[in-house]
């Protein structure tokens, strides 16, 4: 599958910065990995543009709606291990408990009640999934929630949190918020990612489990990215996702008014 998604002869990305993009060794290329079927891939994309307009969608509603877009049954059981590949699960208005990964801490929510007035207050980071025609991706993004400026963003064809602690690292060479939010994932609360956040001299916050509202700036971002781009353009390879992406975030930084925004 992602075989399909480099193209050798591309004039501006070697085969090698294109499997960096895709997180594989160069050696990834020659040998095509096991991956979706045709069919689960178009049922992905589908899952992927009802979560991103109704996050509080489940695998249940999720498997009704599919089946009645469809006009055929599609099993929930289906729809659950696909939800888990694309790494997404529904939101929830009320916070849910749950038990961090071996490792792993959970950090309390910092940001309830607390007005966000300046540059470099607050940032956060999410991973959203993102279908192409071949197979699919990906995108990790930073922003700050007060000018919406994405700080920086990259792709991976894995949920490996290397390519999160990547980004991260790269958007602390640019400056430092007092706050860093995320979800509960297990990207961002792994000991490295945390510890890179805490030597910085940043405080670690992170979303209730499954609470829609607490990363609510990020969130626009993925509507907004997936409804004005990613979507319309159907990006037929990772070197043009790649290259879309970036003019969309520089679009998005400099000339986009957002909601909000005087």
């Amino acid at each position: 599958m992602l075989r399909g998604l480099i193209e050798p002869n591309h004039k501006k990305l070697s085969v090698r910065r294109q499997c960096e993009l895709l997180g594989l060794n160069r050696s990834g290329y020659y040998h095509e990995p096991a991956g979706e079927s045709p069919e689960n891939l178009e049922l992905m994309g589908v899952i992927d543009r009802i979560y991103t307009d109704s996050p509080f969608y489940g695998s249940r509603k999720m498997a009704v709606e599919l089946s009645r877009l469809s006009g055929r049954e599609i099993n929930r059981k289906r729809v659950q291990r696909l939800m888990r590949q694309m790494g997404i699960e529904a939101v929830s208005p009320k916070p849910h408990s749950n038990k961090p990964c071996r490792g792993h801490q959970v950090y309390p929510y910092l940001l309830r009640g607390v007005a966000v007035e300046r540059v470099n207050q607050v940032w956060s980071a999410d991973i959203t999934y993102v279908p192409m025609p071949q197979g699919f991706m990906y995108l990790a993004a930073v922003i700050d929630w007060y000018s919406r400026f994405v700080i920086g963003w990259k792709l991976s064809n894995t949920l490996d949190g290397s390519f999160c602690l990547d980004l991260l690292m790269d958007a602390l060479g640019v400056g430092r918020p007092e706050v860093f939010n995320t979800d509960q994932g297990v990207q961002f609360t792994a000991q490295a990612f945390t510890t890179a956040l805490e030597q910085a001299g940043v405080a670690v916050s992170m979303d209730g489990k499954g609470r829609c509202l607490d990363n609510v700036f990020i969130e626009r971002l993925w509507r907004s990215v997936k409804h004005e781009d990613i979507y319309p353009r159907c990006y037929e390879s990772v070197p043009e996702l790649a290259e879309g992406l970036g003019r969309y975030f520089e679009f998005y930084n400099h000339r986009r008014i957002h909601q909000g925004l005087g």
